[in-house]
């Protein structure tokens, strides 16, 4: 009896072993995480697919945007007076020739003043001139009377020109009266404005009282340290980012590198053109403006959260099937403050870990 019992055991034993073996999972590799679908820690991780960029040819300038000087006005007035109105605020869309500012000017009644008595005494010396001339005919006057005649003419002319020449530098005509009015020279928009009603307007004035820029042409400005002279040229291509658009670029060109370099600064200005992308980019932001590699190399951009540093070299979580993350080395090209590139160990469109890849590799340490 006690020989059956044993067979039925060691039988029993013998037909689960099988089913033991299936049930046990294969074991992860030691530099994988494996996560259930249902798994809180996925709700602290953020998966992204990897994306191309135009390879950098250094590391990012600091820099900001600044007014296209060809599409910028700094209007001051011409002549002195007093505001007494004001027809546009910062940030109103102007267009050419509207009205900006009305002031009334005493130098403007001057100059009209000036205009009518030059032309009132044109007038005199033409009748003077052609009196002379029909009494020349008549032989009643020598002949030099009608040439001092005709200086005077010529010399009353030429006051009346200049007169009219001042009227029409100030957009008046003689007909008007001591108020002038400010125009805008170019359409776009009013960024500065530094008058008020009842203020007094000067020429000398320090600062303009209007400022107006088309907001879609912008400049991207560099102060170039004196040793990075050699990683740039005209005409080559850059990517400029703000923080306003955190993980977006704005894509540009080299206009043009200065004749000197400062020498207190040690530094070199660089003006590099921007595509605004319909106005968002403002006058005077602070930019990171990165020089390009000359025939569009591409080089995978990742966010430096992703990032684990591991005494040399540098890792990172790829989720090669969904709840499998595992870690892999990559050879990183340019680190920059925010982002780094990528020159091996991954491709384009891998789904990367760009945020808790700190806690995957905790997770990774903890199980060894």
């Amino acid at each position: 009896m006690n020989k059956k019992l044993l067979i039925l055991l060691l039988s029993s034993l013998y037909s689960t072993t099988p089913l033991l073996a299936a049930e046990v999972a294969k074991p992860k590799a030691a530099d994988e995480v494996v996560l259930a679908a249902d798994s809180p820690q996925l709700a602290n991780l953020k998966i992204e697919a990897v994306t191309q960029i135009p390879a950098p040819a250094s590391s990012p300038f600091n820099g900001k945007i600044v007014f296209n000087e060809n599409f910028t006005a700094r209007i001051s007035s011409p002549v002195v007076g007093r505001a007494l109105r004001i027809n546009a605020e910062i940030g109103d869309t102007v267009k050419s020739g509207q009205v900006l500012m009305t002031m009334d000017s005493p130098d403007l009644g001057s100059a009209i003043a000036d205009a009518r008595k030059a032309q009132a005494e044109l007038q005199l010396k033409k009748q003077a001139y052609e009196r002379s001339r029909m009494l020349l005919d008549g032989g009643v006057i020598p002949h030099k009377e009608l040439e001092a005649s005709k200086a005077d003419l010529d010399e009353a002319a030429a006051e009346s020109s200049r007169a009219s020449a001042r009227l029409n530098n100030l957009g008046a005509s003689r007909n008007t009266n001591e108020s002038y009015s400010v125009r805008a020279p170019l359409a776009g928009i009013i960024v500065d404005r530094q008058v008020n009603p009842g203020s007094e307007v000067r020429p000398d004035a320090a600062t303009p009282i209007f400022i107006i820029t088309d907001p879609l042409h912008l400049w991207a400005s560099i102060d170039l340290p004196e040793r990075d002279l050699g990683k740039v040229n005209p005409g080559q291509s850059v990517s400029v980012e703000v923080d306003a658009y955190p993980g977006e670029a704005f894509s540009g060109k080299i206009l043009s590198i200065g004749a000197m370099i400062d020498p207190v600064t040690r530094r070199i200005p660089i003006r590099c053109s921007v595509d605004s992308k319909g106005g968002r980019l403002k006058p005077e932001m602070y930019a990171r403006i990165t020089p390009l590699s000359p025939g569009n190399r591409q080089v995978i951009r990742i966010p430096n959260s992703a990032l684990i540093t591991e005494g040399l070299y540098s890792y990172v979580f790829v989720e090669t099937s969904p709840g499998h993350i595992k870690k892999r080395r990559v050879t990183l090209d340019v680190q920059g403050k925010d982002f780094a590139t990528v020159k091996q160990g991954l491709s384009n469109n891998e789904k990367l870990v760009t945020s808790g890849a700190i806690l995957l590799n905790s997770e990774l340490a903890a199980g060894k």
